[in-house]
């Protein structure tokens, strides 16, 4: 029991801190009243008329008759898509308002397993966010289908739960879970004889019988709703609905859209962000954001801060510790205008205060990384021009072959049939048919796989993409239009120990290095976005279409998303969880 914390909500010793002359938003009771919040360490000692709690040492912030609100969750993010070390990744999200993330750290595990995680968890220490982890349910994310640095097994993810900021497992696969994979199903019988964990969801395209076996198995969440059916299949299952508003997927808008002409109940929909671009975040923010593009929608100004708070901590059993403004819960804290103009003034994390009237208070230094994150990118056999290149008959003069697509807006992926012309019995591309080479190959020393296939929908010419941010086993994915500049990107990137560049006529015309596990960065947030930005309008100069094009480019060897991969095992059959050959036939 904290005596001390009984002390200030009685009035008997002052409080640390106050925040009063504000409306407070009650995410309880939905109204909202003048006030304040008196605090004590890093916990919440009293709301409403804390006049009380205010001692000569008391630490004043005067709301100024602006909004009092609990600080943002996340309830679904990767970190590490941010392309920024955890610290500066904290730092980044507590300047706009978000003060605790839920998170699998599952690409760290990708690269270097547990012990990475660990060592990650270690430096987010050092930082005010709070951060719940969740168990990567599997890893790698599509077994036999690809090749990964780190492994997970039910003996080491139940390691992993006994961890003190285990909240649950980490999205489980729908499909995964109709097969009945039996070390997972090994692993949600952990997780839930744990008590209080939950299982995290990952359910694209499931209904009626599909859903019914996935919820009977214990999820309780999910974030992968795209349409109004969706909506409803989730909450009528009792399904929390994460709205997805992030950069590579925006689908919060006709999913609100669906809740609020529906007048459907809210107390189980957040929002959430998945994956977030370093360019997004450097200039529109995070849960901020989102809640700006919900309110511009029409929704109530309490229910859109329910969604980034209270029914986050809900979704996983954790609201008695975070996600509103009441006692004993952390004192996590936000001073903001209103729905018109919409953004946050003031955040307090855990107690300390980290902005004011916008201005960052804190700053966190660099960590001295675990060798575990350093130096993972290695080449079994060495990758030439050669590597690429996709062989048949030498008689043939053309090969009718499969190209996947992207979507311009999504990363998914849809068939289209072309003819390519065949030299000397190597498949060339066209790019005026908009049919480019891509590959990815092992990087993490393991077998020197390639695999090989041909991409549409980005329309580059002139050179080749290359990223060692490749979902879900971060082997280095890389696309062209000639063989030679694919070999100098791979090449490249593994001397820099990981990053995202482009080669154009055998030299390096923009790159960002990855150093830690080859998927970020300890430069800032304003230096590393204004890398970034060099690297997308170079890819914008070749021709793509695509906003955030190295971000969509790190999706097409996620073996898990419809309808075709890449992954360094050769091209991917999604639905039939296949490989199979790009070149359907031979003309000759």
């Amino acid at each position: 029991m904290n005596k001390e914390l009984l002390s200030v909500a009685k009035g008997n010793k002052p409080a640390d801190l106050v925040v009063n002359n504000g409306k407070i938003v009650n995410v309880y009771s939905g109204e909202i009243y003048e006030g304040g919040v008196a605090v004590c360490g890093d916990t919440i000692a009293a709301v409403g008329d804390v006049s009380y709690c205010i001692g000569e040492n008391t630490k004043i912030i005067d709301a100024q008759g602006n909004f009092i609100t609990p600080g943002f969750l996340d309830g679904h993010i990767h970190p590490e898509s941010s392309s920024m070390a955890v610290r500066n990744f904290a730092e980044a999200v507590l300047s706009h308002g978000t003060t605790g993330i839920m998170t699998d750290f599952h690409e760290i595990g990708v690269v270097s397993g547990l012990d990475g995680i660990k060592a990650v968890l270690k430096e987010a220490e050092a930082t005010d966010l709070k951060i719940f982890f969740i168990v990567p349910s599997h890893v790698p994310f599509a077994p036999n289908l690809e090749t990964s640095g780190g492994h997970f097994n039910p003996e080491i993810i139940r390691e992993a739960l006994k961890l003190p900021n285990a909240v649950g497992l980490s999205e489980c696969v729908g499909p995964y879970i109709l097969e009945e994979h039996e070390e997972l199903l090994e692993s949600f019988d952990d997780t839930l004889s744990m008590g209080g964990k939950t299982l995290q969801g990952h359910l694209p395209a499931m209904y009626g019988p599909d859903m019914n076996a996935c919820v009977a198995a214990g999820v309780t969440t999910c974030h992968e709703a795209f349409c109004e059916q969706d909506v409803f299949e989730r909450l009528r299952n009792g399904v929390y609905l994460q709205m997805r508003e992030g950069s590579s997927a925006s689908n919060m808008p006709l999913l609100l859209k669906t809740v609020m002409e529906n007048n459907l109940d809210t107390s189980m929909i957040s929002i959430v962000t998945d994956d977030l671009h370093t360019v997004d975040l450097y200039e529109r923010g995070h849960l901020d954001q989102s809640l700006r593009t919900a309110l511009s929608s029409g929704l109530d100004f309490v229910k859109a801060i329910q969604m980034v708070t209270f029914n986050c901590a809900k979704s996983f059993g954790l609201e008695r510790e975070v996600g509103g403004l009441a006692p004993g819960r952390r004192a996590d804290i936000n001073i903001t205008t209103g729905a018109e103009d919409f953004k946050v003034l003031t955040t307090i994390a855990g107690g300390r205060q980290i902005t004011d009237n916008g201005k960052m208070l804190v700053h966190y230094e660099a960590a001295q990384h675990d060798s575990c994150l350093l130096n993972t990118t290695h080449l079994l056999n060495p990758i030439t021009a050669d590597s690429f290149k996709i062989h048949v008959d030498k008689d043939a003069k053309k090969a009718k072959v499969l190209c996947m697509d992207t979507l311009p807006y999504i990363p998914f992926t849809h068939r289209r049939d072309v003819e390519l012309d065949v030299v000397d019995g190597v498949v060339q591309c066209d790019v005026e048919q908009d049919v480019l080479y891509i590959a990815q190959v092992e990087r993490h020393g393991i077998n020197g796989n390639v695999g090989k296939a041909f991409m549409g929908g980005f329309h580059i010419r002139g050179g080749a993409l290359a990223s060692s941010v490749g979902h879900d086993n971060h082997n280095i994915i890389v696309m062209g239009d000639n063989f030679e500049d694919m070999a100098v990107a791979v090449n490249r990137c593994i001397e820099i120990g990981g990053g995202q560049l482009i080669v154009k006529d055998g030299k390096v015309a923009a790159e960002v290095a990855y150093p830690i596990c080859g998927l970020m960065s300890d430069l800032p947030l304003d230096e590393l976005s204004e890398q970034k930005k060099v690297l997308n309008q170079v890819a914008y100069d070749m021709g793509t279409p695509i906003r955030i094009p190295f971000m969509f480019l790190g999706f097409i060897c996620l073996a898990c998303i419809e309808d075709y991969a890449i992954t360094d095992k050769g091209f991917i059959d999604v639905k039939k969880h296949e490989i199979i050959d790009p070149v359907l036939e031979l003309l000759k």
